[in-house]
């Protein structure tokens, strides 16, 4: 969404880290949002959406900065991530957790294993659906830089050009030259909310992270992550699974460490270049691109977009879709399954997949 200029901002900030960098791609979620194309067996981070190449891919295309690159995916995922590194041409190491526990308990573990097989080391980690422009590899450092100087808990963020309600926002500190305490999360908003946000000078949260795995299991331990943390100490983090329940990183460590005087603290660097979360549909068209009538075209088989407006088409290499005198329409189709949303509306996708999973409809494994 952000289109600010590439780069990074003039303001000094830490020198660029002395640990070794380690990129953690996250590549073991299931991207219900953009439901029916993404879906278990096919998630979102192995689509290309007729580009040529896969989110996990682009992902790892931007881990140049990087010493070492780990993808962490789930047991789902697992097989999809280690051939999408085969066929990328980047060299990294596939770490698998034991079971998909949302980011709080993946990042944890990841935190171990990388500290295990790298030792003292900065974890840079990074979704594997987001786009990004220029001055990302030099933003990522300069997060590692302040991760490594304050011990502590280094996010992203962009600055807001719409008063979007599809983000979480945080309220940065004082400058500190070049980065920020966080003071507050706060989770997606209403539209009068995002507007008084954007105003107010807060930023995205980019769900992109720099931390010690030190700093992260340190804060771990006060936190609803505690059993897996102390597994991971006892080296036998498998163990600590059976113990915690899915939870984010944000709400498990990162929004309760906010606007805190405690250890780890929690900071933001903000970012300055081109960013978008491919999290929706209406989200494509930063990947994508529009044509002259404001559409987007994702799909393998020729579909037709015939004097209509404002509409994002994906179909599958089966599916064929012909639209004529719309607007403002999602229409995605893949194999048997088909979508028709309001595109303004493509951020309750994730309430189809409620729906159908309450139905016993929805497919929980590879079909």
């Amino acid at each position: 969404m952000s289109d600010n200029s590439a780069g990074t901002s003039d303001s000094e900030g830490p020198d660029d880290p002395e640990r070794p960098l380690v990129a953690v791609v996250m590549a073991g979620g299931t991207g219900t949002r953009l439901y029916p194309a993404s879906r278990p067996g096919r998630e979102k981070q192995f689509l290309d959406f007729g580009t040529g190449r896969s989110l996990l891919a682009r992902t790892l295309d931007r881990t140049g900065f990087a010493d070492r690159t780990f993808v962490l995916a789930s047991p789902a995922t697992a097989e999809r991530a280690r051939g999408t590194v085969r066929e990328s041409g980047h060299e990294a190491t596939v770490l698998v957790e034991p079971a998909a526990r949302d980011t709080g308990p993946a990042l944890v573990y990841a935190a171990h294993r990388v500290r295990e097989a790298v030792g003292d080391c900065v974890c840079c980690c990074l979704p594997s659906d987001h786009r990004v422009g220029d001055g990302f590899a030099s933003t990522m450092t300069r997060a590692a830089a302040v991760a490594e100087t304050t011990e502590g808990l280094v996010l992203l963020g962009i600055e807001p050009d719409a008063a979007a309600i599809g983000y979480g926002y945080l309220k940065p500190g004082e400058d500190r030259g070049g980065y920020h305490p966080v003071g507050r999360f706060y989770e997606k908003p209403d539209p009068g909310a995002a507007a008084r946000y954007r105003q107010s000078g807060y930023l995205w949260n980019a769900g992109t992270f720099a931390w010690t795995p030190a700093a992260l299991l340190r804060a771990a331990r006060d936190s609803p992550l505690e059993p897996l943390a102390d597994a991971c100490e006892r080296g036998v983090p498998e163990a600590g699974y059976d113990a915690v329940e899915a939870v984010s990183i944000d709400y498990a460590v990162l929004e309760p460490h906010a606007g805190a005087d405690g250890d780890p603290g929690v900071f933001v660097v903000p970012a300055t270049f081109d960013w978008d979360d491919l999290g929706t549909w209406d989200a494509l068209d930063s990947l994508l691109g529009r044509d002259a009538d404001d559409n987007v075209v994702a799909d393998e088989g020729g579909s037709l977009v015939i004097d209509s407006e404002g509409c994002t088409v994906a179909a599958g290499p089966d599916a064929h879709v012909t639209l004529i005198d719309c607007e403002g329409l999602v229409v995605a189709t893949d194999d048997d399954r088909t979508l028709v949303v309001p595109e303004r509306r493509a951020d309750r996708v994730g309430e189809v997949v409620a729906a159908l999973r309450e139905r016993g409809t929805y497919p929980e494994r590879a079909e």
